[in-house]
């Protein structure tokens, strides 16, 4: 039996020759190769329904939509008629007043049941959280009669209010403020025992300020979430003065005497571009948040 040879000489028997430079570069060329090219369908499919949104929003009147990709006369015509055709800053006021609330409540209390769940030291800790843990597993759907019913028994059925109710905290936010107070090294609150402060000036002092890249990722879920719901304000709003930016959208198609596919995308555009802005604006704080908040168990 012949010894195998490598590229630098012969192989002791029992070894494995030694692959050839240009071999590992070609697997490595064609493994890069390949993660970018998921990477690039990924984003296809991702972005080419926003894409298409935005080239169908700036279409001519008379030019048809499924004619080719690009519009031969793009035009900003379609934004003024979609203000025009119903009270899109109102509605879209109206989103504003939830999503600030919604965001607010989610950094308050988020911030303090996270970092009451951080705390090691009082009963019933494991079980609160196994608890909190569990309720992610039922989906809204399966609790949207009951909190209907909670919020017209409280009288805020067709308010603000009640829209925002359900939404003044998300467990989930609670686990990222949690894990994020877990990731604060503990030579800094044995330091701050040490020079006499109290829980409150612990907390607030010293966590919160060591979790803001993790507080932000609250509050920009925060927003999102409250700015791109439908089904909760659908089942709450019954008066049109009332209605949020999503929900008015529905309305667009009735308002107009066509169903015109130009003004309907040029209102998904118009909802869309205020999270578009946020998050391109934040998305430094956010990516260092998701690294401080990473849910731990």
């Amino acid at each position: 039996m012949s010894t195998p040879v490598s590229p630098k000489g012969p192989v002791a028997p029992g070894k494995k020759p030694v692959p050839r430079a240009g071999a590992d570069r070609r697997r490595h060329v064609t493994g890069l190769a390949g993660r970018y090219a998921t990477l690039v369908l990924m984003l296809v499919i991702m972005l080419g329904p926003i894409v298409w949104q935005f080239l169908t929003s700036i279409r001519g009147r008379t030019e048809n939509v499924y004619d080719g990709v690009l519009p031969s006369r793009p035009t900003l015509d379609n934004y003024v008629r979609v203000a025009e055709s119903f009270p899109l800053l109102a509605y879209a006021g109206n989103t504003l007043v939830v999503a600030a609330l919604a965001v607010t409540s989610n950094a308050l209390f988020a911030a303090m049941g996270g970092y009451a769940l951080s705390r090691a030291g009082w009963k019933g800790r494991k079980a609160v959280f196994t608890v909190l843990v569990a309720s992610l597993m039922f989906p809204f759907e399966s609790v949207m009669i009951s909190m209907f019913l909670t919020v017209r028994e409280m009288g805020l059925v067709d308010t603000l209010i009640g829209v925002w109710l359900p939404g003044a905290v998300s467990v989930l936010n609670i686990m990222i403020m949690r894990a994020a107070f877990l990731a604060v090294p503990q030579e800094l609150e044995e330091a701050a025992v040490l020079d006499g402060a109290g829980e409150w000036t612990r907390f607030t002092r010293v966590f919160l300020p060591a979790a803001k890249g993790a507080l932000a990722v609250v509050c920009i879920t925060a927003f999102m979430g409250a700015w791109d719901d439908f089904l909760w304000p659908l089942l709450v709003l019954t008066d049109s003065d009332h209605y949020t930016l999503q929900l008015g959208l529905k309305t667009l198609a009735g308002a107009t005497t066509v169903n015109d596919q130009r003004l309907i995308a040029a209102g998904a555009m118009a909802a869309l571009i205020p999270m578009v802005l946020l998050f391109f604006a934040l998305q430094r704080f956010f990516f260092k948040g998701v690294g401080e908040g990473a849910v731990k168990t």
